[in-house]
């Protein structure tokens, strides 16, 4: 490779030896200025070259520029390879950003990030929805000015992020409760991480009020068979008293077996969130048992219908959706008082839907309850549903029965007129008719 030294030494030779030609001939008037001609024309082609770089510099265009011969060529060639791989790592790091901020827009959670002053350098959408911010609007603006909640700007100005903060009555609606903390990164600066913990608090809250329920819901009849073991081992009572005091222990036994059972039965139903199995159920069949069950608990004091007007049958798990059927009817016995009437009937609407439906002549049921009727142990009369032996899941086990068999549990009632309780079954839950004899 010929250094540039090298090849200006070889240019001013050339310009010396054409000049002493020169002046050897024509005299010095044409030497010196041929001399200066030869030397000036490579100046004259670098200054061409050099606005050409110049012009496509200023347009971000040197990778189209058309590589010039001689000494440039491998300048040009040597910084257009330069200025191309720049581009390609830029637009690898740009990508990579790219990617990074397309995973924390991802994310369930939000995120903050605050340099040392706690000011907001980027936040992602989950965030803006949680606090109220707007990116652009908000961006190098302090956190501390933007969201005011007093436990908020403690946790920020105590600088002590080991454990993290729950803040409740979040969000656009106040409703949501977010539990935050703050990450050390970089120089100086903070990563602030939000998750929704409403699910999460109302997971616990449900579970207390289950344990809650639950013990008192066995605290009854344990006390009063306590309390009845302890007259008879105590007391020296005649045979018909000792009678009635073991017919209440039985009674109360009986109870809590119930409550037990019902219990498992709801605890099953919960860990399998599985469709149930597509078996044919004979309506007519279930429709039997049922009936004899309710006059078996009614002990005749209410008059029953039970029709089956479509020859189409269910198909599921006969033993869950008997169940389900049979919690209906039951409630129904319990809460119409005696001489009441209830209809229980299965019929296909006109959009090819089954349907089974309870309908009672009971008191009713006023409106703000029956969103809340299939909740465990939910009751709108806790004393009489006590005096009834209802153990306060029924309607919990058909809201998940109906779930697994794709169903929907709809609840009609008017203070003073009665209640209807409807199963709805999809029509792919339906046997043909077709193939009914």
């Amino acid at each position: 490779m010929i250094s540039a030294l090298t090849r200006f030494a070889f240019l001013v030779c050339l310009a010396l030896i054409a000049a002493f030609i020169a002046l050897e001939f024509w005299g010095a008037q044409w030497a010196i200025p041929l001399g200066i001609f030869i030397l000036s024309v490579p100046l004259v082609y670098s200054y061409i070259n050099l606005a050409n770089l110049r012009k496509y510099i200023l347009n971000d265009s040197l990778e189209s520029m058309s590589l010039p011969s001689g000494y440039w060529e491998e300048v040009f060639f040597r910084l257009q390879r330069l200025i191309k791989n720049q581009k390609q790592k830029l637009l690898t790091i740009e990508r990579q950003h790219h990617h990074f901020i397309e995973a924390f827009q991802a994310s369930p959670n939000g995120i903050v990030m605050l340099d040392e002053n706690d000011q907001i350098e980027w936040c992602n959408s989950i965030a803006e929805s949680f606090f109220g911010l707007t990116y652009k609007r908000d961006v190098m603006q302090r956190i501390n000015f933007l969201i005011r909640r007093p436990e908020f700007i403690q946790y920020i100005t105590k600088r002590n992020f080991d454990e993290p903060l729950l803040m409740e009555r979040m969000g656009p609606s106040s409703s949501i409760s977010l539990m935050l903390q703050a990450f050390p990164f970089g120089q100086k600066r903070h990563l602030l991480l939000v998750q929704n913990v409403t699910d999460l608090q109302k997971a616990d809250a449900m579970r207390r009020d289950f344990v809650a329920n639950v013990s008192h819901e066995m605290r009854t009849p344990i006390t009063v068979l306590m309390g009845f073991l302890e007259t008879v081992q105590t007391l020296d009572l005649k045979k018909e008293q000792q009678d009635q005091y073991f017919e209440m222990m039985m009674a109360q036994a009986l109870r809590m077996k119930s409550l037990v059972e019902d219990l498992l039965t709801l605890a099953n139903l919960e860990s399998n969130s599985l469709p149930a199995v597509s078996k044919p159920i004979s309506l007519p069949t279930l429709m039997a048992l049922l009936k004899n069950d309710a006059e078996a608990l009614s002990l005749g004091k209410h008059s029953f219908s039970f029709d089956v007007l479509s020859k189409q049958d269910v198909l599921g798990e006969e033993r869950e959706v008997l169940s389900a059927f049979s919690n209906l009817v039951s409630n129904a016995i319990r809460y119409t008082p005696d001489v009441g009437e209830i209809h229980v009937k299965w019929n296909v609407n006109a959009e090819g839907q089954g349907e089974f439906s309870v309908t009672d002549t009971g008191p009713g049921i006023a409106a703000e309850h029956l969103s809340r009727l299939t909740e465990r142990f939910y009751r709108v009369d806790r004393s009489r549903s006590r005096d009834t032996g209802g153990t306060g899941l029924g309607l919990a086990i058909v809201k998940h029965i109906a779930s697994r068999h794709q169903a929907q549990l709809i609840i009609e009632s008017t203070p003073g007129r009665g209640s209807t309780f409807m199963l709805r079954f999809p029509k792919e839950r339906l046997t043909a008719a077709e193939l009914k004899s």
